[in-house]
């Protein structure tokens, strides 16, 4: 019986005008500091990764020759070193996004949390 209505509960409290709190405010903040980072870190990577397994098919396939080029290593290993340069780079590129935003949003971080601990 506990158990029914817990899920009533839960499902009734989906369905109800939840007040906006302090909480959810910080949540928010927090989530507008780390979401440029993240969505940064995940495009180049995976773009870099793309690129790298370009260069990688170029050189160790014959995808090249199908494609109409004759000579595939140098612009395979070329492609290859570009896109392992930009998986390479996008972890320290992440992290001075990421760096930049907490300075900017610290204060205000900060303040809200310093707010919500005091009551």
């Amino acid at each position: 019986m506990k158990d029914q209505e817990f899920m009533v509960e839960k499902i009734r409290s989906q369905y109800t005008e939840q007040k906006h709190t302090e909480l959810d405010a910080l949540k928010a903040l927090d989530a507008k500091v780390k979401k440029p980072a993240n969505v940064f870190g995940y495009t180049y990577g995976s773009i870099g990764a793309i690129v790298m397994g370009a260069g990688m098919s170029l050189v160790m396939t014959d995808i090249g020759t199908m494609i109409g080029l004759h000579a595939t290593m140098i612009p395979g290993i070329i492609i290859g070193i570009a896109g392992m340069g930009m998986a390479v780079t996008t972890y320290p590129i992440y992290k001075k996004i990421l760096n930049s935003r907490k300075k900017k949003y610290a204060g205000k971080i900060l303040e809200l949390s310093d707010r919500i601990m005091k009551g």
